[in-house]
């Protein structure tokens, strides 16, 4: 069946969307990492474990981004 993706609703379009990711999503393991992204993770994971304090909560980060989005 094809289908043009343009006739589509755009509830529809999000919809496909969210269906085609939960596919992907579905098998992680499955999804490459290049070099690049593991070495950028492992500097990250360093940072973090040299000082936890110097990060910041998903609260926090959250308030600065709703305080940064709202008029």
């Amino acid at each position: 069946m094809v289908v043009d993706l343009a006739q589509l609703s755009l509830a529809e379009r999000i919809q496909l969307v969210e269906d085609l990711w939960d596919t992907i999503a579905a098998t992680p393991e499955a999804v490459p990492v290049t070099d690049a992204q593991k070495a950028e993770l492992d500097r990250r994971l360093a940072r973090y474990q040299s000082s936890p304090a110097d990060g910041r909560s998903w609260a926090e980060v959250k308030a600065v981004l709703l305080r940064q989005t709202q008029p």
